[in-house]
């Protein structure tokens, strides 16, 4: 990986300026979603006026393949679990069992607040009522995003689930089978074999058999994000999320093999993934180049890793100390950050902005992409400034109930009927005014 020296670069760390000072010097991919745009909204277009023909046209053209149809049958989904590696399947098991106890910890309840006598107002947690669940299928079949992307909707006790990934020439135009046996695990039913924007779009507008939906979810490649870009408001959207990445503040007392594999394991993901090493050790810098010239060619994709590794969103970060580095990390925001440090814990309590972190030497990430019990549907691209990963919360909508007798409006009338004269609204102040007057 090519390396970048910031240890000259000086700002207040303490500030909130101290982001901007960094911003520019940290690798990030040029990912261009607006361009992405342009191919994107044709298609989306198209499904939304001939609906599963061209969801189906669209898989041909982009997928190679053209399924029988959208929605797999649910004999595929039996037979697909009948055959699952039962080893696969007790991995399958420990992930679901752990994230449904971090899912079932984050459900908010609902609460009532008595604001007077005779006066309530509740904030009523409800379940989206139909939620899209989107699974990539590209460069790997990614059954674990079957998990993360389901088990918080059902505990949220969304009623509606739909899922989609796309069609395989290699499995005769249905889903990946691993990924259709993780369906029949969790009890999905309803599965679609649609990929990429037209996928997306036949969550947000319905096709065939695919009712719309709420709410859609799941990571994805660039036409994906652009998809949600451009169906945000005819449905809701976690995010936008874009290529893995991965930053691992490291200090002397690392282990070069951990961060070395560490950085490979998310580097396998696409070419497009970043790894990112922030460390004030010259020497471990060192001793992770070379654990990297070991290890990337005994890896399986290696010629992807090598790419993703070269690329301009990967580098080693030379910083003066662990200060700088945690200010460097919340720059970046990473999608995944790890700490593998002395003292990890108060370095990782220093960490604002990050998708989810991963404290000491034996905590990898790829432990929260499979069966640490945490998501691994995270912001990418510095979105963790702004935005949280997947979790129940995302499933679930807020909604006031307010309840007020008589006595209790007549309390406060005098004030509602002020305040609408202050904003020219009489009206307003009449409906109060209507029922206490008289």
């Amino acid at each position: 990986m090519r390396r970048l020296d910031v240890r000259g670069v000086r700002s207040d760390e303490t500030a909130l300026d101290a982001a901007d000072a960094y911003r520019s010097v940290v690798p990030r991919a040029e990912v261009d979603v607006e361009h992405a745009l342009a191919a994107v909204v044709p298609i989306c277009e198209d499904v939304r006026q001939r609906g599963a023909d061209a969801v189906l046209d669209a898989g041909e053209r982009f997928d190679g393949v053209r399924p029988a149809s959208l929605r797999v049958p649910a004999a595929a989904l039996r037979e697909a679990l009948a055959a699952l590696d039962p080893t696969v399947r007790a991995g399958l098991e420990v992930a679901i069992t752990r994230l449904r106890a971090t899912s079932e910890a984050e459900l908010e309840s609902s609460v009532t607040t008595d604001v007077a006598a005779g006066a309530t107002v509740e904030r009523r947690i409800v379940p989206m009522r139909r939620v899209g669940l989107y699974v990539p299928g590209g460069l790997a079949p990614l059954v674990s995003t079957v998990i993360m992307n389901a088990v918080p909707a059902q505990v949220a006790g969304v009623p509606g689930i739909a899922l989609a990934s796309p069609p395989q020439r290699d499995h005769g135009g249905l889903p990946h089978p691993t990924i259709l046996a993780a369906c029949a695990l969790l009890g999905i039913e309803e599965v679609y074999a649609a990929g990429g924007a037209q996928a997306l779009a036949m969550f947000a507008y319905g096709a065939g058999e695919c009712r719309p939906v709420n709410l859609i979810t799941g990571p994805g490649n660039i036409f994906v994000a652009a998809a949600k870009r451009h169906l945000q408001g005819t449905v809701a959207i976690d995010s936008e999320a874009g290529p893995t990445e991965i930053a691992v503040i490291a200090d002397a007392t690392a282990d070069p093999a951990f961060v070395a594999a560490d950085l490979v394991s998310q580097a396998e993901h696409d070419p497009m993934a970043a790894s990112v090493l922030i460390t004030d050790s010259e020497d471990l810098a060192e001793a992770v180049d070379r654990e990297l010239e070991r290890q990337v060619p005994a890896a399986r994709h290696t010629e992807r890793i090598r790419t993703a590794l070269a690329g301009q969103q990967s580098a080693t970060v030379l910083v003066r100390d662990v200060d700088q580095a945690v200010a460097v990390a919340n720059a970046y925001a990473a999608e995944h950050l790890e700490i593998q440090t002395v003292d990890a814990s108060a370095v990782a309590a220093r960490i604002t902005d990050a998708g989810a972190v991963f404290v000491g030497s034996f905590t990898p990430v790829s432990l929260g992409d499979y069966a640490a019990g945490s998501n691994h549907v995270l912001p990418t691209a510095g979105c963790a400034c702004h935005s949280s990963g997947l979790s129940v919360r995302a499933f679930c909508k807020n909604m006031h109930v307010v309840t007020y007798d008589e006595a209790a409006l007549r309390e406060v009338g005098g004030h509602v009927v002020a305040l609408a004269e202050a904003e020219d609204l009489p009206s307003h102040g009449a409906a109060v005014s209507v029922r206490t007057d008289r």
